[in-house]
């Protein structure tokens, strides 16, 4: 995958009180949490045609993140 870029996910870390992270580590959250939100979205797109939508809405995404 690979898409998201590193930046925004060491912030994320440095928010939750990370001092330090290896690039390695920051590579390996970042492949966690795109695979986290492929699994939402595929999960969301379902939600949303099994009530006869195209459109996923933010109410499909809140349904299948619980």
């Amino acid at each position: 995958m690979a898409n998201l870029p590193l930046a925004p996910l060491k912030r994320i870390a440095k928010k939750a009180g990370v001092e330090r992270m290896s690039d390695k580590a920051v590579e390996e959250l970042r492949d966690i949490v795109e695979e986290i939100a492929d699994d939402l979205a595929k999960d969301a797109v379902t939600a949303a045609r099994h009530t006869g939508r195209k459109t996923v809405k933010a109410r499909d995404v809140k349904l299948v993140s619980k």
